[in-house]
């Protein structure tokens, strides 16, 4: 029997949940692996397909675009899209799609660990024990920093912004924000309060990174704004790692110009810059910020919700505009 299902192209393996509905109602270009395809895997598997589900590590240019001519949607597993020509796209008539909504939990708590664990030293001291070498408890012992009543600096009050302002409250911290849009404030809480970036990086003791990756975007904190903050501010970024100027953090650190820094993102993943794993006050993860199995779930179940109604004609549901 001829398998009549529309042809789906995934360029890396998704939990579960999703591969067995994909499995079921779609037929695949190829089995996904849990490794990012080579620039001309990917582009061999997109031309292939009616549909594709990309994340982020996938580098999607105009040539590749223009070259997948049987493709009616890109279907991005993540909010940001980034990783895709998106201007090339549009030119095209390629749909492209993201997974707003189901991931700002998850990213919003992941930012609070890291917020946490960079001001109570909590991966040094869990090394300390790990290694053998804790001889017990001292009153000088990893001393580190309270948040619990210090002032909060949001960078983007989009969804994820807002979500880690709202857990703000339960440590009693004033929120400081700085958007490019100022004017929806009315739409916040009143207490939440507007700032100018350089204002928002001389007053915040935590400063947490929340806007997408834009031209506008790129290095938003460098050597100048790192000079803006106080020796006591910590950094924190889950959103996109260029947001940073990575090699300007490092002279900070070192420097003592900044606290620390808890980073989920990089310039250049997966390789972060050399000196920040030889800085005790870095905490540093993997791109954990949607690494749980309901919002990875769901970002999947979103990618297929957008595929399906555009392969039906219908409009897309997270169309990137």
């Amino acid at each position: 029997m001829t398998d009549t299902r529309p042809t789906l192209y995934i360029s890396r393996l998704l939990p579960d949940p999703v591969m067995a509905i994909v499995r079921e109602r779609f037929r695949l270009v190829q089995e996904p692996h849990d490794v990012l395809p080579s620039p001309p895997a990917l582009r061999e598997g997109l031309c292939q397909a009616d549909a594709a589900i990309v994340t982020l590590g996938d580098r999607i240019d105009a040539e590749t675009i223009q070259a997948a001519t049987r493709l009616k949607i890109l279907a991005n597993y993540a909010v940001g899209y980034n990783n895709i020509d998106f201007a090339a796209a549009r030119q095209r008539g390629l749909i492209v799609t993201n997974t707003p909504d189901v991931l700002t939990d998850a990213t919003a708590d992941l930012t609070w660990a890291l917020i946490l664990a960079t001001a109570r030293r909590v991966v040094e001291g869990d090394a300390l024990v790990r290694s053998g070498a804790w001889t017990g408890w001292s009153p000088t012992q990893l001393l580190g920093a309270e948040v619990s009543g210090k002032t909060l600096g949001i960078i983007g009050m989009g969804r994820i912004g807002q979500a880690v302002a709202q857990r703000a409250m339960g440590f009693r911290m004033p929120v400081r924000y700085h958007s490019r849009q100022p004017q929806t404030a009315s739409s916040l809480p009143r207490e939440w309060e507007y700032r100018s970036l350089q204002d928002i990086l001389g007053e915040a003791d935590v400063v947490t990174i929340h806007v997408p990756l834009t031209p506008a975007t790129h290095h938003l904190i460098g050597t100048c704004e790192l000079g803006w903050m106080r020796p006591t501010t910590f950094l924190i970024n889950t959103a996109r790692g260029p947001i940073v100027d990575e090699a300007a953090l490092v002279n900070a650190l070192k420097r003592g110009t900044i606290a620390g820094a808890g980073l989920d993102v990089y310039e250049e993943e997966p390789t972060p810059h050399p000196d920040l794993a030889q800085l005790r006050q870095v905490v540093l993860l993997p791109h954990l910020g949607s690494a749980t199995m309901q919002a990875r779930t769901q970002m999947g179940l979103v990618c297929l919700k957008n595929i399906e109604a555009v392969l039906d004609g219908r409009p897309a549901p997270n169309q990137v505009r």
